[in-house]
């Protein structure tokens, strides 16, 4: 079992988590590939998708040696938390902060990313245990709450989700973002079928992120 702080490591460094909503378990597979072969190691797969879990228990069977890094979106409590670590997530992404999801996570030593919007909120996240905080939804304030939040609480390690686009993703980023989720942005290309499409969008997050990293 790969230690949690090295799955931390390996999300902050490509700074992106693929948000997979699908209307069908082959779609989500689908897109989970082509993010992939984009360069995206970090693919959530939310509990929406119909199927959701048996989704994760695929991936993780055919992704066996840890080619990407799985994990579980729109996770309410701790028994759906459970269900997903048992099938293969190696992290549990929360729109909302729910105490008992982050204690059982930390019992079993995997990454835990509850949601919040304000300061409170990002407090008592890290208070409770939580690795990364999820803003969410980040489309209400744009890159400028990253920057609120840090002001007081520097060592918050923050994960906006909802309204990052290619445009403004290395705007999150120089704000002090730890990595983004993105969804409908990176995936809009499975509607139509056009999964090549979502693999070039993924490569161009990758890109403008280092980008955005390295100063350029």
């Amino acid at each position: 079992m790969i230690p949690k702080i090295e799955n931390l490591k390996r999300i902050e460094e490509t700074g992106i988590v693929a948000v997979v909503r699908a209307e069908n378990p082959e779609q989500a597979l689908k897109i989970a590939d082509a993010v992939k072969a984009g360069g995206i190691q970090a693919i959530e797969i939310t509990m929406t998708v119909p199927g959701a879990i048996d989704v994760i228990r695929e991936l993780a069977e055919t992704y066996r040696n840890n080619e990407i890094l799985i994990g579980a979106g729109s996770v309410l409590d701790a028994e759906t938390a459970r269900a997903c670590l048992l099938a293969g997530a190696e992290y549990i992404v929360s729109p909302c902060l729910d105490e008992d999801t982050i204690k059982l996570c930390n019992s079993y030593q995997k990454i835990v990313m509850p949601g919040a919007m304000s300061v409170t909120e990002v407090h008592k996240a890290m208070q409770y245990g939580a690795d990364v905080v999820k803003i969410f939804p980040a489309t209400l304030f744009g890159p400028k709450i990253i920057k609120a939040i840090k002001g007081p609480i520097p060592q918050a390690p923050l994960l906006p989700t909802g309204g990052v686009s290619l445009d403004n993703v290395k705007e999150w980023i120089n704000a002090g973002s730890f990595a983004v989720g993105v969804g409908s942005e990176l995936t809009a290309g499975a509607k139509k079928g056009d999964y090549e499409e979502v693999t070039r969008t993924a490569a161009e997050f990758v890109k403008r992120i280092r980008e955005a990293r390295q100063g350029s």
